[in-house]
C-alpha cells in the first residue's frame, strides 16, 4: 500500500493537542496553553496498516471484549467503528462491565434503550488515533491532566497514577489503561479496566 497524507482536523479542550499515530512517519506538535477550544490542523504521512483488522474486527477477535463487541452491535455501531477513522476506542475489558450494578448490561442491550448504549459507548471514543506515549505527553505538557474530547461530546480527562494513565468521567468516576497501543487498521485500540459513563 503507497503511503497517503491526511490532515486531522482535531477539537481540543484545555489547553492540549495529542497528535501521534502508531504508525507515523513524520509529525508536526505544538500544544497552546490557551485554556479555550481551538482547531488545529496536522499534516500527517501515515502508513497503511496493512493485513490489520478494524477495530471491531481486533476486539471481537478478543474474547476479554466479548461484552463490548455485542454492546457494539446490539447499539448498531458496528459500520461506523468499522468505516475509515481513524478512531481512538478506550475498549472495557469483561470484567469492566462486570463491575456495573447487576442488570445494567442487560437492559442496556434492550432495543428501547439503543439511544442510551450508543450514548455510553461513543463517550469510549476520540477522533483521531493516539498512542499511550502521545497521551502521556498530552498529560505532561498540561501540567498534569489533559481532558480528551469524545465522539459523544462529553469529555474525559487523562492523568497519571502510579505510572499508569488513569481516565475520569465526567461523573468523577475512575478507570485505568490496563493494555495499550493495540493497532487496527482504522485506529488504536487501548483496554481500559472500568466503564466510562457520560453525565
Amino acid at each position: 500500500m503507497r503511503t497517503k497524507h491526511l490532515v486531522i482536523a482535531l477539537m481540543i479542550s484545555t489547553g492540549g493537542v495529542i497528535t501521534s499515530c502508531g504508525e507515523t512517519k513524520k509529525t508536526t506538535v505544538e500544544t497552546p496553553k490557551s485554556e479555550e477550544l481551538s482547531e488545529r490542523k496536522e499534516e500527517v504521512d501515515l502508513t497503511e496498516k496493512e493485513g490489520l483488522e478494524t477495530i471491531v474486527g481486533v476486539a471481537a477477535s478478543n474474547e476479554d471484549f466479548s461484552t463490548l463487541v455485542t454492546a457494539v452491535k446490539a447499539a448498531e455501531l458496528v459500520e461506523t467503528l468499522n468505516s475509515e477513522g481513524p478512531f481512538t476506542v478506550f475498549a472495557p475489558v469483561n470484567t469492566a462491565f462486570d463491575k456495573l450494578a447487576e442488570g445494567t448490561v442487560e437492559r442496556l442491550l434492550k432495543p428501547e434503550n439503543k439511544e442510551m448504549l450508543q450514548g455510553i459507548l461513543t463517550y469510549h471514543v476520540v477522533s483521531g488515533s493516539f498512542t499511550a506515549d502521545a497521551v502521556v505527553q498530552a498529560i505532561g505538557q498540561n501540567e498534569g491532566k489533559f481532558t480528551i474530547p469524545t465522539v459523544h461530546g462529553d469529555t474525559l480527562v487523562a492523568s497519571l497514577k502510579d505510572g499508569k494513565v488513569i481516565l475520569t468521567d465526567e461523573n468523577g468516576n475512575v478507570s485505568t489503561i490496563i493494555i495499550t497501543d493495540v493497532a487496527a487498521s482504522n485506529g488504536i485500540i487501548h483496554a481500559i479496566d472500568t466503564v466510562v459513563m457520560p453525565k
